[in-house]
């Protein structure tokens, strides 16, 4: 594989920020809607084969082709976007603001939030039959899921929000470990080696992704959780996104950011004669 310093690729962060801002309406939903809607199948794909397999492991080793497939579309997650996004307004890039960029995180969620959900209804349906059986054990292990990730989370009151944050924290470092690391590479096996790696953590560590939520609760609910819209909304997605936009931002965009494309300046230490001459200088000073 063809590996790319950082200080190369650095700079291309900041240029798929701009470009996502400038990208069309249409293109933005499009990209967004098929994103989401890969990353729900990938997500039923590897909660089945844990399932099935008894092997949780297996399920995250496998989960990661559903975000490789969608990257390598260049289709886009609110995720990545958190991330990549806010750096071409900080470069300061033309036309690049404030407005434009809550406008393309607007119109990838809502084309994620399409995708997401168009892929529960159709996972939903197949499982039980246009909904006359109950869906077997896939769904009940959903609606179990569900349940303990919002209602679950409210039962600690604040520190239940704060730990789903955080989760959605951890959760982002990853992905957009996984979205950067793909630039690092010219070949396409380089990138998805890259890629892999992280995503595989997050999803074996049980941290929050807010589109994969968009897929899993929705699903849970046509399933059987008992759980509202609300108790999603509130103890989960809303957490989760905040915490998947801190993670992204402050944990990989900024960082490699200000040590790669606005790089401090180089520090200049004196050779060993240099040093002597200083030190001789001083001496007779005093």
């Amino acid at each position: 594989m063809s590996y790319l310093m950082p200080s190369e690729f650095a700079t291309k962060m900041v240029d798929a920020g701009e470009e996502k801002i400038y990208m069309s309406t249409k293109d933005t939903l499009i990209r967004a809607f098929m994103a989401g809607a890969i990353l729900a199948l990938a997500a039923v794909f590897a909660i089945t084969v844990a399932m099935k397999s008894g092997s949780p492991i297996l399920g995250a080793c496998l989960f990661p082709v559903g975000f490789i497939m969608l990257y390598l579309m260049k289709f886009d997650l609110l995720t990545g976007v958190f991330t990549l996004v806010p750096l071409a307004v900080i470069d300061k890039r033309p036309g690049c603001n404030m407005s434009q960029l809550m406008r393309n995180w607007g119109l990838v969620f809502i084309g994620n939030l399409g995708g997401a959900l168009t892929v529960a209804f159709m996972i939903s349906f197949i499982l039980t039959y246009g909904y006359n059986t109950d869906g077997g054990a896939l769904a009940e292990k959903v609606a179990t899921i569900g349940e303990s990730r919002t209602v679950g989370y409210a039962a600690h009151g604040v520190d239940g929000w704060l730990t789903i944050f955080i989760r959605g924290m951890l959760c982002n470092w990853m992905v957009s470990m996984g979205v950067v690391g793909a630039m690092i590479s010219t070949s396409a096996t380089g990138k998805m080696a890259a890629m892999w790696m992280p995503i595989m953590l997050f999803f074996f560590m049980g941290f929050e992704h807010s589109i994969v939520n968009m897929f899993l609760f929705p699903f849970s609910m046509i399933m059987g959780g008992e759980f509202t819209v609300m108790d999603y909304v509130i103890w989960n997605e809303l957490p989760t996104a905040l915490g998947n936009l801190a993670g992204g931002f402050l944990f990989v965009g900024l960082p490699l950011y200000y040590t790669h494309v606005k790089q401090g300046s180089k520090r200049r230490i004196a050779d060993a004669n240099e040093q002597a001459q200083v030190e001789a200088e001083a001496k007779t000073t005093f």
